[in-house]
């Protein structure tokens, strides 16, 4: 017996809605969640990787990690307008599948790398070849209509994080074996989510809402004037690219910290970052929608945002385990802070500025973590390194909660405008 595979309906030439566009954000949840477990997997891993390769102490790998990620951010700064844009003109299938197929050969060019250099190029690599939310988020703009978006959003994010539960802790399972195993599973996980995807994503983006490709559009630097056409959006973008420089702490330190403040495992590690995902997704999935019918975006975001400052506050008194995975509870409402401020963001362009605005608020946030990752690395190093008087692995949590306090400031200033 043979499988029949039903293609899905393109898009109408003239623009009218695709038939099936609630199937369609389905599957770009599930490829996005696929995504995200091969990207979680290598997380646990990474620290114990660089040391083997580099032969550097944690505090130096937390620099080479920090500038490692920098480096991927660098990467994703520069190309996800250029993908935006190009699935504004081409459609967003064809652009989403090239993001997937090049992050899986990435994983597998990582896993061989000998070199710290190497391992550098591979992280470059997967910035080029990574940007598949970007896309997806576009997916989600095209298929829903804009009162819909913020649930849509909250559940993209619910993808993000759930993937973000499973990816780390087989990712601190399989570090047990070796460094390099969770590479070579993440590069499974993406190619089948390729051939997955190859045979199930439909196109959402009519041709008759496509527009010209325009080079001014899609590099970074041009992304920020485009967005100078449409009001409102820049000052929001800014609260999102201070609330990614406050969080990206987490990226630059949270596996160097719990090593050296408590001693964690790889294991141990990868099931704190799942902890962390699972506590996200479930407020992303659950509550998102609930929230903002009941207090609406902005308060929601607000609250989100709040929170996020309370927690990271905490982390940097944490004393135990215990206390990290309470304060987790007390974290989980910054998961609302970024679908929704993408929600709000969505209803300020037109229809066919989607995969613009979706690339230009890569290029914010990724120039963003960019920034705060190699901050918070090189706080951490600083306040680690071998001789000094008084050390403390905390000292980058007490500065990442002072920024996020002005970033919730801020927002509230924009928040009262907006309603003014």
């Amino acid at each position: 017996m043979t499988a029949t595979v039903v293609p899905f309906p393109a898009p109408d030439p003239s623009g009218a809605p695709v038939p099936v566009s609630r199937h369609a954000v389905g599957f770009v949840l599930i490829t996005v969640f696929l995504d995200m477990v091969g990207f979680g997997l290598i997380m646990p891993v990474l620290p114990a990787l660089i040391r083997e390769v580099g032969h550097v102490g944690i505090d130096q790998a937390a620099v080479i990690g920090g500038w490692m990620f920098a480096a991927f951010s660098l990467a994703q700064f520069a190309f996800a307008p250029l993908m935006g844009n190009l699935s504004d003109r081409f459609g967003r299938r064809p652009l989403l599948l090239l993001a997937i197929f090049g992050l899986g050969l990435d994983f597998i060019f990582s896993a061989l790398a000998p070199t710290l250099f190497w391992l550098f190029v591979g992280r470059v690599l997967a910035g080029v070849c990574g940007p598949s939310w970007i896309i997806a988020s576009a997916f989600i703009a095209d298929a829903t209509a804009p009162e819909a978006r913020a649930k849509a959003y909250g559940m993209l994010g619910a993808a993000f994080g759930v993937g973000f539960v499973i990816g780390p802790a087989i990712g601190g399972l399989l570090g047990e074996l070796g460094p390099r195993v969770p590479f070579w599973a993440a590069a499974v996980i993406s190619l089948v989510n390729f051939v997955y995807g190859w045979f199930v994503l439909p196109e959402t983006l009519a041709p008759a809402k496509r527009r010209a490709f325009d080079w001014r559009r899609a590099n970074p630097l041009g992304a920020f004037t485009v967005f100078r056409s449409y009001p409102g959006v820049l000052p929001l973008c800014l609260v999102m690219g201070l609330f990614f420089f406050s969080t990206s702490v987490y990226v630059a330190v949270w596996t160097f910290w719990g090593i050296a403040k408590f001693g964690w495992s790889e294991g141990m590690v990868g099931l704190t970052l799942a902890m962390f995902g699972l506590v996200t997704g479930l407020f992303q999935a659950t509550l998102t929608g609930p929230a903002v019918a009941r207090f609406g975006e902005y308060r929601t975001a607000l609250f989100g945002l709040i929170c996020s400052t309370l927690a990271v506050a905490g982390y940097g008194e944490a004393t135990g385990l215990a206390m990290v995975m309470g304060l987790m509870l007390l974290h989980g409402p910054e998961g609302f802070a970024h679908p929704l401020m993408t929600s709000m963001l969505t209803k300020k362009v037109p229809e066919n500025a989607q995969g613009e605005l979706q690339g230009g608020i890569s290029a914010i946030t990724n120039l963003a973590m960019l920034l705060g990752t190699v901050f918070f690395a090189l706080i951490f190093a600083h306040f680690m390194a071998p001789g000094r008087e008084w050390q403390s692995p905390d000292v980058a949590y007490w500065v990442s909660a002072g920024c996020m306090a002005v970033t919730t400031g801020l927002y509230m200033v924009l928040a009262r405008r907006e309603k003014g």
